[in-house]
């Protein structure tokens, strides 16, 4: 690997080479990464407390919680391409309007990129209300990163707190989001195929999400190109149950022309 990392990237990239080949070799790890052994072996170590992973004799092997990372240890692999659907996602967006967001990498950028929308801080017209737009989340870390903008009126869901991706699941979280109808659901995704449909890797999360898409008036999905042609464990819904596609430019036009065939508008950033 010819780019320096941080540590945080590193551990990121190690985990994230654990899930894909199955074990790690202390050895060759630090040939990949460019480091000692001694540091592999600290940063396995490290991950180990962390219950992220197991430590074998001379390198780790996958616990029960290796193929279910929590979002502060996911890699920011393609963060370019999300940060530009988080843009385009925003412009979606009006004065006034609500919107639910699912937890994700993705719709974390979307919220990371509501503060820098100068626009819709305006309350909306003939409104007595003091913020702009309402933020409707099941994700507690997207429902932290905007509730200290004053702008922004956040509805969060009760439920029980999924440690993987810090979202709150189960009938609680359904019983109140079914009782919300937001203008917009902006949602994010594990997998997203024109013939399997939206799919996540947990069967809570995937009955939650249901619940905030059919809710909304309109459904957009943000995936980046990666994801486009994945199919994971839980099925979410079918791709003509949803309005729009938010990707960006590097997707594959076979899948793209293929989704825009299903139904829903594919939006490119």
């Amino acid at each position: 690997m010819k780019a320096e990392l941080t540590r945080a990237e590193r551990l990121s990239a190690l985990l994230e080479r654990l899930v894909s080949a199955g074990q790690l070799e202390v050895e060759d790890a630090a040939a990949f990464f460019g480091v000692s052994a001694a540091t592999i072996r600290r940063d396995l170590d490290y991950l180990a407390e962390q219950q992220l992973l197991a430590r074998t004799h001379g390198g780790a092997v996958p616990n029960t919680t290796s193929y279910d990372l929590p979002l502060r240890y996911k890699t920011s692999a393609r963060s370019e391409a999300k940060a530009r659907i988080a843009e385009r996602a925003v412009e979606l967006l009006w004065p006034g309007c609500t919107v639910s967001m699912n937890g994700g990498t993705t719709t974390v950028e979307v919220a990371r990129a509501l503060p820098r929308a100068a626009r819709l801080r305006e309350s909306a017209p003939g409104s007595m209300e003091p913020h702009g737009i309402t933020v409707v989340t099941n994700a507690l870390n997207i429902a932290t990163e905007l509730t200290v903008r004053p702008f922004i009126k956040i509805v969060v869901c009760g439920g029980v707190a999924r440690p993987q991706s810090y979202e709150l699941v189960g009938a609680i979280a359904g019983e109140t989001l079914s009782q919300l109808t937001p203008d917009l659901c902006i949602l994010g995704v594990v997998g997203l195929d024109p013939e399997a449909g939206l799919t996540t890797n947990d069967e809570s999360e995937a009955a939650i999400n249901r619940v905030m898409m059919q809710q909304a008036k309109r459904t957009v999905v943000v995936a980046d190109a990666a994801k486009l042609g994945r199919v994971d464990f839980c099925r979410i819904c079918r791709v003509d149950e949803v309005d729009a596609v938010l990707t960006d430019a590097d997707a594959d036009p076979k899948i793209v022309a293929a989704l825009r065939a299903a139904g829903p508008e594919v939006i490119l950033a």
